[in-house]
């Protein structure tokens, strides 16, 4: 079984590299935010400038498990080789587990381009361990995103999916404190923001690289999304094995 998931996930990656739009697009719109709004604004602040990009880090990353796995899935169905793959007697589990470790691959890329950036313009500081810290954070707060687009790539076809994941990403990143510091978002999204997973992602990101007191709400919050949409997805899986196969 390892052999087989290590096959899917070199054969996903290999898509990932001949078409790599989907990483060229969570590594770019980070980058230019940070050139744009961080380095002039926060990078001479030690800590501003570590927590913003730590946001712009993760802002890439939940690009690439929403909206490039809702997507990726959404396509899958719709070709001849996925309903195949599925009769096999290796179940559906090494091309589920590859698609998953192509999606994280896909994120941890995608904040290369950030941290260079912060590292060469702006104050930011953070040590190896904190760093390492940081890269589990992101794939951990990356976890009910990538669920969210397993769910909308089962239930929807790819121009839904891209339609969809892209509606639903950049309300997220905004109401999440992303894009603007949680403390000047407006007094109702500021209320709302720490019932967001993005809001909880981040929370969880910025105590790992700048050592900040994370907001307890939005950390419980985060599980509750995570679990919430761990059964969604797995009902919306079972849903397209009956329609489909039964």
């Amino acid at each position: 079984m390892p052999s087989l998931v290590l096959a899917h996930t070199r054969y996903l990656m290999l898509e990932q590299i001949r078409v790599p739009i989907s990483i060229l697009a969570s590594a770019f719109f980070p980058a230019v935010s940070l050139l744009a709004f961080v380095v002039p604004f926060a990078g001479g602040d030690p800590q501003a400038a570590t927590t913003a990009t730590a946001s712009l880090m993760f802002f890439g990353a939940m690009s690439g498990a929403l909206i490039g796995l809702a997507i990726s899935v959404a396509q899958d169905r719709e070709q001849p080789w996925n309903p195949y793959l599925r009769t096999l007697p290796a179940g559906p589990f090494p091309r589920f587990a590859g698609r998953i470790l192509t999606t994280v691959a896909v994120m941890l890329v995608s904040v290369i381009p950030v941290l260079l950036l912060a590292a060469f313009f702006t104050e930011a500081t953070i040590t190896p361990v904190r760093l390492l810290l940081g890269l589990m954070a992101l794939v951990v707060g990356g976890i009910p995103f990538m669920l969210m687009g397993l769910l909308i790539g089962f239930l929807m076809s790819s121009k839904g999916a891209i339609a969809v994941s892209q509606i639903m990403f950049f309300p997220l990143a905004v109401i999440g404190g992303l894009l603007l510091p949680p403390a000047v978002l407006p007094g109702f999204i500021e209320t709302v923001s720490p019932f967001t997973p993005a809001r909880g992602a981040a929370e969880l990101l910025w105590a790992a690289t700048a050592g900040l007191r994370p907001n307890p709400v939005a950390l419980v919050m985060l599980a509750v999304w995570t679990v919430a949409l761990a059964l969604a997805a797995g009902w919306a899986y079972r849903r397209d094995e009956g329609r489909r196969f039964s």
